[in-house]
């Protein structure tokens, strides 16, 4: 079964920047589409960004568009989400999961996520 490690979650101040990390176990994720996803209390799971298998091509939703960019390493079989310019409405937990790219919608199971908290 599909299944993530995410990675590189902390408190930072506004207006910092954290890179976070998705690693797979047990397969490549340069066959599948990948997304992130984050979670903030009290609030349904979103979309936030994806990459496509087929070209690399990247989409962001509009609330992050400009501050995050998402990437592959293939060499290390990870994909990378570095945030810049966060906001407290930021705050949540962030996930990595296969993705369709039509739809936006995840599919195969949630990892544990990694907490990423902006306040100053």
């Amino acid at each position: 079964q599909v299944h993530f490690v995410e990675s590189g979650g902390d408190l930072v101040q506004p207006g910092g920047s954290l890179r976070l990390s998705c690693a797979p176990f047990g397969f490549t994720l340069g066959y599948y589409s990948i997304g992130w996803f984050r979670q903030a209390p009290g609030k349904e799971r979103e979309g936030v960004s994806y990459i496509r298998n087929s070209d690399d091509s990247t989409h962001y939703v509009d609330s992050v568009k400009g501050r995050f960019t998402m990437s592959r390493d293939k060499t290390k079989n990870t994909v990378y989400l570095q945030m810049n310019s966060l906001k407290p409405e930021d705050t949540a937990v962030y996930y990595c999961a296969t993705v369709d790219p039509l739809s936006f919608r995840a599919f195969g199971s949630w990892g544990q996520g990694t907490q990423v908290t902006v306040s100053s």
